[in-house]
This record gives C-alpha cells, structure tokens and sequence, in this order.
C-alpha cells in the first residue's frame, strides 16, 4: 500500500506528501480500515460535520471576544496569553490521562508537537489578535485565508512550473480579493500594522492543521497533541512577556456585547475554553474524521461565523467592497482545493505523477515559509 501523509492548514495550505514527493495544496481522503454500512458511515460523517461546524464556529468567535477585551485596556499579548494559559488548565488532567502509560508517544512526535505550540498556537494566534487590534475582525481573518495562494506562489518559484489552470484562477481570484479587502483603490485608508500581521498569521497558521493532520493515528490524540501544544505555546509568550519584550495589559472592566453590559469574564471565558481549548481540540478531531480535503472546505465556514458574531456582539462590518473581496478570497480558496483534488488521486504511486503543482520535498517547503 502507497503511503500518504496529508498536511492541512486550518486557514490555508495544505499539502499531501506521497512517499517522498509532495503535492502542495492537495487533500486527498484515504479509505478507512475499517468497513461501515451505509447508514452508519452517514450517521458518522453527519456526527463528523458538527464537529468540524461546532470548531469553526469556535474558532470564529475568538476575534470577536479578544476585540472585547482590547477596548477596556487589554494588550494581544496579554489577552493570548490568558487565552492559552486558561486552555492548558483546562486541558491539564484529561492530557496527563490521555497520555498515561504512552509518554513515549509524545517524546516521539516532539517536533510536532513544538512546532504546532509555536506557530500553530502562539505564532498565529498572537499576529492575529495584534491584526484584530488594528482591522475589522473579518477583514483580520480574510488575511489569513491567503494562506493556500501564497503556497501555490511559493511552489510555483520553486519548481519554475506554471500550475494548473483551475490553481492559477484561484490564485488570481484571491489576489483580485485581497485587493477588494485592502480597500485600495477606495479613500478609506487601512492600517498597515494589521495588515502586515495578518500576513504574518496566514503563514504561522499553515502549521496548525499541517501538523494536526499529519500526526500518524496511532501516535498522539487530538487531545494530547492540543493539550501539549498549547503547554508549549504558552510558555514563550510568558517569557517574553515577563522580561517586557511583549507588552503585558489587563483590566477587569466589563465589557460591551451587543450593547449590553457583562463581566469581563464572559470573553475570558469564551475565549479560552470555547476559541481555544474546545475548538482546537474539536478541530483536530475534525480533521482525522472527515480527513484534510473536507475539513479544509468546512473550516471557510469559519470567515461566516467570524463576520456575523463581529456584527452581533461588536457591531462591527466590513464594507461592501470588502465582503465582496472577502467571497472573492474564499472562492479562490475553493478553486484552488477543487484544483488539487482532480490533480492528486489516492492512486498516485510515484513522484513523477505529479503536477505540475508540485515541491520536491515537504521540509524545504515548509522551510522557506515557516522556521523548520
């Protein structure tokens, strides 16, 4: 049997690795061991879709409830770091049992594990909270959906090779909306701060779903990887922040949802343990149930959630141009993945049927975009 590893990133890029060759941006889904009759692989899936629906969802209000907090005094850093910090508690005793008995797993997958509580957890979520301090929340997280575009720019100078034609169209589709979102040809100026840092969290979020699908299923649990990922996350923001290299505010003013006044502990706790230690947790689990192909696809939803609970809790909108932009983003998005599941199949054997879509190696690629 051909082995196939899939990398999924939860807003952006994803790529299959088959044997040594490897495909960016492909997801393709790989038959499961085990045999299910009809009804019960669709209750599965069903079960499988509210899960992936119930992460984005949760994903989605973390920029809402951080924004919450920066208005009555709350730095990114501090408001991360609380974030992680609360999600590691949560997830501290239902770890240590999920790994009782298999410490080994976890030393085994170690780099894993360092490189999604680093990029995946505190890299991402720290340049998209500065992101959100300075742009709307869903022009912040349109940013990041970038990710599968840039990958596709970045494969294309590596390997000197055009990409297919459906890739390129949605390449230039997302382009065309980052343009509408940046509002440039618009009087409205956008601060460049939040866009740089937005940047900046479409590359480290690569990493998250990479990372979550790529985890072999007999090693570490969606549980054990978020709860030790998120261990490793908070530990330099803590340090940094102590020595005054990150900017460390709190305050415990209540805070404004929808116009109704509320403790500041209602997004404290909404975004620790349902944006963070729920939804990551639920979002690794999505991702090995549905496999990377279709969880990529579910987690857009994540922009819709994003957007609406922005418009309910902080009455806050992008512009029209901007919502125009942003479907233009999520479009190229979708071409691009409807692209690599027609060019990668699971009966791929060898290298040399790739596409020209393709990177020599996984390493070097996710070297040139994230540190390796």
């Amino acid at each position: 049997m051909t082995h196939y590893k899939s990398y999924l990133s939860p807003k952006g890029g994803i790529t299959m690795s088959v044997d040594v060759e490897t495909a960016i941006l492909s997801t393709p889904d790989l038959p499961a061991a085990t045999v299910h009759t009809a009804p019960e692989a669709s209750t599965s899936m069903s079960r499988a879709m509210v899960v992936a629906l119930a992460s984005a969802a949760a994903f989605g209000a973390a920029g809402p409830f951080a924004k919450m907090l920066f208005v009555v005094g709350w730095s990114p850093a501090a408001a991360v770091t609380m974030r992680i910090g609360i999600a590691v508690l949560v997830l501290a005793i239902p770890t240590v049992r999920e790994l009782r008995g298999r410490w080994h797993v976890l030393r085994a997958n170690m780099r894993a594990v360092l490189l999604y509580g680093l990029f995946g957890v505190a890299g991402c979520q720290l340049a998209y909270f500065i992101a959100v301090e300075h742009l709307s929340v869903g022009v912040a997280l349109l940013l990041e959906y970038l990710s599968p575009t840039l990958l596709v720019l970045l494969a294309w100078a590596r390997t000197r090779r055009a990409p297919s034609r459906m890739t390129m169209l949605g390449a230039l589709s997302a382009l065309g909306g980052l343009a509408l979102v940046l509002n440039i040809f618009g009087s409205i100026t956008i601060s460049t701060i939040g866009v740089a840092f937005g940047l900046a969290a479409a590359v480290c979020s690569a990493i998250y779903f990479l990372v979550a699908s790529d985890v072999p299923e007999d090693g570490l649990s969606p549980l054990a990887l978020s709860g030790a990922g998120m261990a490793v996350g908070v530990l330099p923001l803590v340090v940094f922040g102590s020595v005054g290299l990150l900017p460390m505010h709190a305050s415990l003013h209540p805070v404004t949802i929808g116009g109704t006044q509320v403790s500041v502990f209602v997004p404290i706790i909404g975004i620790s343990v349902i944006s963070a230690a729920f939804a990551y947790v639920s979002g690794c689990t999505a991702a090995r149930l549905l496999g990377s192909r279709v969880a990529s696809f579910v987690a857009l939803a994540e922009v819709l959630f994003a957007v609406l609970f922005a418009w309910l809790f902080l009455g806050e909108l992008p512009l029209p141009i901007q919502l125009g932009g942003g479907a233009l983003i999520v479009l190229g998005v979708v071409l691009v993945r409807m692209a690599d599941r027609e060019t990668i199949t699971p009966d791929t054997t060898t290298s040399e049927t790739a596409t020209p879509d393709t990177v020599a190696d996984v390493h070097e690629v996710a070297g040139a975009v994230l540190p390796n």
